[in-house]
């Protein structure tokens, strides 16, 4: 499916941050998994926005009646130089990766994973979950930390609330709330709720790129009106925002970050930095998984399988798609 894209909205003016633009960003729809599986609205990448700092995905789901829908059944699968974070509305999805680690995922709980050289896992939503709604985020990983051991981390963020509005911060910080979970750049992803005809003005770092994904209800941001699954983008040099529910609840999660500086390239489920190095990590996950020739055992190496190891009796891994025909090339 080809990326919508609408030109940036923009005021000018010289009096103060809030003039600053606002480009939104159109949703696409995307089948999570293959064309018989849950639908998802994804809003990063973009042809014309790849990154917010150093996020690089965004995939918004729900709410979708699972009986109807089939819920989220994502296999094992494989992930290289990113960091996945999962965020809940309503529901409960199973978490389990080569790393050892088995979690689940509920609403107001944060759980980050940690890629580095190479992990897999799957996702599925928990039997007796009857609606899904979610966000499911990656951050570009730097140089520095691309090739780090992977790992695993959960958080429940306290609420923080005031007149018509109720926030969590579950990475960085913000209004106060500092989140401790481990992140390799500068970040900050929170969710916040108000109430209709509710207002709220935050402070927030000039340095960071920022975006709002409406979840519930239209988002009034510095006078633009920003619809339900739909991202607001603002640039550098904001030192506050400013947003306002209409007559109906609001939900949005707020991302932001310093630029990562760093081009990449991303396919499928890799981050790496050359076309050469996706190749590489495609082969070896097929290698492992048994779906080339020359099977897992060669593929381990003397420092084993670069994407771990499954426990038995789980559904057969997600093999990886074909290449594309044309060189991949890094893009900020």
């Amino acid at each position: 499916m080809s990326n919508t894209e609408v030109a940036p909205q923009e005021v000018l003016c010289e009096t103060d941050d809030s003039c600053i633009g606002v480009e939104i960003l159109v949703p696409r729809q995307v089948p999570l998994g293959g064309p018989r599986a849950m639908d998802v609205r994804r809003t990063l990448p973009q042809r014309q926005r790849s990154l917010i700092g150093a996020w690089c995905f965004l995939d918004h789901y729900g709410p979708d009646r699972v009986g109807d829908s089939g819920g989220m059944h994502v296999p094992r699968h494989p992930h290289t130089g990113l960091q996945t974070v999962s965020w809940l509305f309503t529901g409960e999805i199973e978490h389990r990766d080569s790393a050892g680690f088995h979690a689940a995922v509920r609403p107001g709980e944060v759980n980050l994973m940690t890629a580095g050289r190479g992990i897999s896992h799957s996702e599925f939503s928990t039997p007796d979950t009857d609606v899904l709604n979610g966000a499911q985020l990656w951050v570009a990983l730097p140089e520095r930390a691309r090739h780090m051991e992977p790992t695993f981390e959960h958080y429940r963020p306290e609420a923080l609330s005031g007149d018509g509005w109720t926030m969590r911060v579950f990475l960085g910080s913000l209004a106060g709330s500092t989140s401790p979970v481990t992140t390799h750049t500068p970040l900050l992803g929170a969710e916040i709720i108000l109430e209709p005809g509710a207002q709220l003005r935050l402070d927030t770092e000039p340095s960071f790129e920022h975006g709002l994904l409406v979840d519930t209800g239209t988002l009034d941001l510095d006078g633009h009106s920003v619809a339900k699954d739909h991202l607001a983008y603002l640039p550098l040099g904001r030192a506050s925002l400013t947003l306002a529910a209409g007559s109906g609840p609001l939900r949005v999660l707020l991302i932001g970050g310093e630029p990562l500086g760093e081009p990449i390239v991303m396919w499928w489920n890799f981050v790496g930095r050359s076309h050469e190095e996706i190749v590489g990590y495609r082969a070896q996950w097929q290698a492992e998984i048994g779906a080339e020739d020359g099977g897992a055992a060669a593929a381990a190496g003397a420092g084993g399988p670069r994407f771990g190891t499954f426990p038995g009796g789980q559904p057969a891994p997600l093999p990886a798609p074909a290449l594309p025909n044309v060189r991949m090339r890094p893009r900020d």
